[in-house]
């Protein structure tokens, strides 16, 4: 047992490696700002550890095991670098959070070999993680700074300036593996607070709706009738005939879908198309009625003068 200011660094049989230090988060760490620690899965530790770590030929990549003895919480974490002081150890923020820890509580840290991952779940904390175009890609991207998982922790990524919280439902094969250098099948769970929605029944409940309620714009996948102004004032035609009664001051309707609700009688392969147009047949009546009631109106009224000067 040797002693690295007044903290116990052991060797038992075996040869692994085992230490208790005072944990910080990286917002602690001395020098400039870190950013890119906060961003992953691993730890800094101070060079003693280096050191140690080198006589003992612990297994590569060194991965570690974190427990806070005093909560019983326990999660891995790969290292970064070591350069911490001495006595100390630096951490993401949300690690700690997962560890119950706080700024200077006591971090008992050991050595172990953990399998390569091949299978992994993952549920967002968050519906906000629906609105990435490609979450696989995203998460693939973000787990390159991470050295392993654990069953049980909530990981933090970062996206888009955005924090994305998600966590870890199922790790295989164990319940901490490695991801260094793995084949990995990653799967979403329903993000927390995220509900399906329910179609709306169609047929006889739909139809009743529409019977009872009219043009209710709250019943759903009702059509709402709405008056389009084409042209205001009045019109004359070129052949001097009067207009139709059915063209006098006649209101265009226009059906309306309230938006984003769905056409529940759609077919597939079968395309309707919403039209007012008169079949043929009953076009050419009304317009051969309309032209014998206007034989006897006089198409123009007044005098009438030519452009060529009769000869006196």
């Amino acid at each position: 047992m040797f002693h690295f200011s007044g903290f116990n660094m052991m060797f038992p049989e075996g040869r692994s490696f085992h230490a208790t230090y005072k944990c910080y988060s990286v917002s602690m760490l001395p020098g400039n700002e870190r950013t890119d620690v906060e961003k992953g899965g691993k730890i800094i530790m101070p060079p003693s550890a280096l050191d140690t770590l080198t006589r003992l030929n612990v297994e590569y990549p060194m991965l570690f095991k974190l427990s806070n003895n005093k909560k019983t919480r326990s999660s891995h974490a790969g290292v970064l670098e070591f350069v911490a002081d001495e006595g100390k150890c630096y951490l993401p923020y949300w690690m700690m959070h997962n560890l119950l820890l706080e700024e200077g509580n006591i971090l008992s840290i050991e050595s172990v070999s953990l399998p390569v991952a091949t299978f992994s779940k993952f549920q967002p904390h968050s519906t906000d993680f629906l609105d990435i175009t490609n979450p696989k890609a995203v998460l693939e991207n973000a787990l390159r700074n991470f050295a392993c998982l654990t069953k049980g922790d909530v990981i933090a990524i970062k996206y888009n300036k955005k924090i994305y919280e998600l966590c870890v439902l199922e790790t295989r094969p164990g319940n901490a593996v490695s991801i260094i250098e793995c084949d990995m099948n990653v799967e979403f769970e329903a993000p927390v607070g995220y509900k399906e929605h329910e179609p709306q029944p169609s047929g006889s409940g739909q139809q009743g709706a529409q019977g009872t309620g009219g043009n209710d714009a709250s019943a759903p996948g009702a059509a709402l009738e709405e008056v389009v102004e084409t042209f205001k004032g009045s019109g004359v035609r070129l052949d001097g005939k009067k207009k139709k009664e059915s063209q006098l001051e006649t209101p265009v309707l226009k059906k309306v879908l309230p938006r984003g609700v769905p056409d529940y009688e759609f077919k597939f392969g079968h395309i309707r198309f919403d039209r007012n147009i008169k079949p043929i047949s009953d076009r050419g009546n009304d317009e051969a009625a309309g032209s014998e009631a206007g034989m006897d109106a006089d198409s123009f009224h007044g005098t009438g003068f030519s452009m060529k000067k009769t000869r006196k």
